[in-house]
């Protein structure tokens, strides 16, 4: 029956393309398809998702959107009452261009698209200048069918100058280059989902389809050539906990009229070199000077210089000005304001590095996910590189790292990104991050008398990552708040906990002089819960302590299979060592126990031991990765991990 389904739409795929707006019900052949018990339980079906592009030789796109949307419950039915398409308004424009509901009773309706309202897109975390385009379409019923038609034009990134108000601003910056990405997945079941593009003769088209399959074909029409790319019974797409990106992950189009990355790279240093981006000034001049004064070493000089941008251009969701998308503001702009979103910050460290006598350019980078070799402009994020004394180049983010000990975020690790060098570049890509780079360790030496009561100290130290997450309290919090924050930690373990001192280190705002290092000094009655000869106690490091910097304990094993590559935020080296000292007469019941595990994921290492009168326990010991690609050997991976987590984590001990 699916194979006879698929030969019909091989043959009607272009008729029905060109008909469906025509005669509105082109879509009857897919409604009949999703009669089919995979479809009966979801609220609504797109019956037909197409996208229609016609290219001009400017690289200017023309987009016909299509979606035909049954309804199938009353949650549906209110789900679908108003229509919503985001669009960026410095790169498009989209409206409505028809609106059709066919009811279940037989009745048509037409909506009046003069209607539409235009929004600015629902603000979140950072404001853009993204709007949305709506419509009511009024109550639905199950049964009822909504056949809508968006015309849009332009692209979908951003411009280089200033906004022009005639459609030259639909241009796309790199003129002539058309590319698109467009996602094979929805959260709604669609019957069929089709893309086709039109492009000049002339022009070449690469393209690629990842983590999946589609039909495709090219066909000659009008002295053009047309690209049509479709796929049958696409099902919503389901997440896994910690899995990659979901653009690394889903089923995806990418294409390209551009060659090579190479070329991408070549324009964007040209574009910013010709605009005048790094221009020096007096001012900025006098403050780099005063930086780098008494820095011996290059790497001294750029970490300075990293750090003083990192922590003193704030970052702003919204670009202003004059030089827009891929054209990086000017030096006196981006000095004089203070503020701006990555390419701005971006653009003052490559200034600033180039007043210091280095060789500095922007980069191109997603943040997030992966860069794939088709050049389609899959970017969302602009940092810097600098070149060494021994030719390489070597990438900075200050967007990533205010008041962070590095001068890459390995949160960022493995990112690919495009510097815009003279000489031209293909795609790079960061290395990972050594756990030990991110290390935290808490050591604790404790005592525990016969009343239960558990006093002592503990230690913690942490680099990188970890410093940047520990640390936080002094950099961006209030002095007033530290005691307190540190005091929230140990009530975590217990809420008896008293915080008797705490040791700050010398200045623990200076993040730039050495790792961080607190010594708590505390007492917490009632530990141990006590028997008639037994007590029963929890090692303190093991105990809600400093939970934030322990990512293991995020990862869902609960799953039986995974689909799909995971990652965590950060490799990270977790080490966690206590001595306690037992009562007298006592002794540890559960006796000594050591265990390691090695995988691609992570690495423990686990030891429990006594010593007369005293316990020694090394902790869970965390070598961990950032980024997994491989869904590993799941089950029996996530099975043992599990089991060590939970025996050393939440380990009770009896003496």
């Amino acid at each position: 029956m699916k194979n006879m389904r698929i030969q019909l739409y091989a043959t009607l795929a272009c008729f029905l393309l060109t008909l469906v707006t025509t005669y509105g019900q082109g879509w009857k052949l897919y409604e009949e398809a999703a009669k089919g018990e995979s479809y009966a339980k979801f609220d609504c079906v797109a019956l037909l998702d197409s996208t229609s592009v016609s290219v001009q030789p400017t690289g200017q796109g023309s987009f016909a959107v299509c979606k035909v949307i049954k309804v199938q419950t009353p949650k549906g039915a209110v789900a679908n009452r108003v229509i919503k398409y985001d669009y960026d308004p410095l790169t498009a424009h989209a409206e409505f261009k028809r609106v059709t509901i066919y009811h279940a009773d037989g009745q048509i309706e037409e909506v009046d698209v003069k209607k539409t309202c235009d929004y600015a897109a629902p603000a979140r975390a950072i404001y853009w200048g993204a709007r949305q385009i709506m419509i009511e379409v009024g109550a639905l019923n199950p049964g009822d069918v909504i056949d809508y038609e968006i015309a849009k034009k332009g692209f979908t990134y951003a411009l280089l100058g200033a906004v022009p108000e005639d459609d030259s601003r639909f241009i796309p910056p790199m003129r002539g280059q058309f590319y698109d990405i467009v996602p094979f997945w929805s959260s709604e079941p669609t019957v069929r989902k089709v893309y086709k593009v039109s492009i000049p003769m002339e022009k070449e088209m690469q393209f690629q389809f990842y983590q999946g399959e589609c039909t495709s074909s090219m066909r000659y029409e009008d002295g053009r050539k047309a690209y049509t790319f479709a796929m049958e019974d696409m099902m919503p797409f389901r997440r896994e906990p910690n899995m990659v990106d979901l653009f690394d992950a889903a089923p995806k189009l990418m294409m390209s009229s551009t060659p090579h990355w190479k070329d991408k790279s070549l324009w964007f240093n040209k574009v910013n070199e010709d605009y005048g981006s790094f221009a020096p000034l007096p001012e900025a001049q006098k403050k780099v000077d005063e930086l780098i004064k008494g820095k011996k070493t290059e790497m001294e000089k750029i970490a300075v210089l990293t750090h003083w941008v990192a922590d003193n251009i704030r970052y702003a969701g919204i670009s202003m000005g004059k030089g827009e998308g891929y054209t990086l503001h000017d030096t006196k702009m981006n000095y004089t304001d203070r503020c701006g979103v990555c390419k701005d910050i971006a653009g003052t460290l490559v200034s600033f590095l180039r007043m210091a006598g280095f060789e500095a350019y922007p980069a191109m980078t997603m943040a997030g996910s992966r860069v794939e070799s088709i050049p389609a402009d899959h970017f969302n994020h602009c940092v810097a590189v600098v070149k060494l004394a021994d030719g390489t180049y070597m990438p900075l983010d200050p967007t990533w790292v205010p008041f962070c000990r590095e001068l890459w975020s390995s949160a960022e690790q493995q990112q690919n990104y495009l510097p815009g060098v003279p000489e031209g570049s293909d795609l790079c890509l960061t290395p990972v991050s050594a756990p030990e780079n991110h290390y935290v360790r808490i050591k604790a030496d404790n005592r525990l008398d016969a009343n239960g009561t558990l006093r002592g100290t503990f230690t913690i130290q942490a680099e990188g990552q970890s410093d940047s997450n520990i640390r936080s309290i002094f950099t961006r919090g209030f002095q007033s708040q530290w005691r307190a924050t540190m005091e929230r930690q140990l009530l975590a373990v217990s809420p008896k906990a008293r915080l008797l001192s705490v040791d700050y280190g010398r200045n623990p705002k200076d993040y730039q002089a050495a790792p961080i290092q607190i010594i708590f000094r505390y007492e917490i009655p009632d530990y141990a819960m006590q028997g008639e000869k037994e007590m029963l106690f929890k090692p303190l490091v093991m105990n809600n302590l400093y939970n934030q910097v322990r990512s293991y304990l995020r990862i869902d094993t609960e799953m039986k299979e995974r689909k799909y590559g995971f990652k965590d935020a950060c490799s990270r080296l977790v080490e966690l060592d206590e001595t306690i000292q037992l009562p007298s007469g006592y002794r540890l019941i559960n006796g000594p126990k050591e265990d390691t595990m090695q995988g691609t994921g992570a690495d423990f290492a686990n030891k429990i031991k006594e010593c007369i009168c005293k316990q020694e326990f090394s902790g869970l010991s965390e070598n961990a990765r950032r980024l997994y690609k491989e869904k590993l050997s799941w089950p029996a991976w996530s099975s043992r991990f599990a089991e060590m987590v939970e025996t050393y984590s939440e380990r009770e001990n009896q003496i």
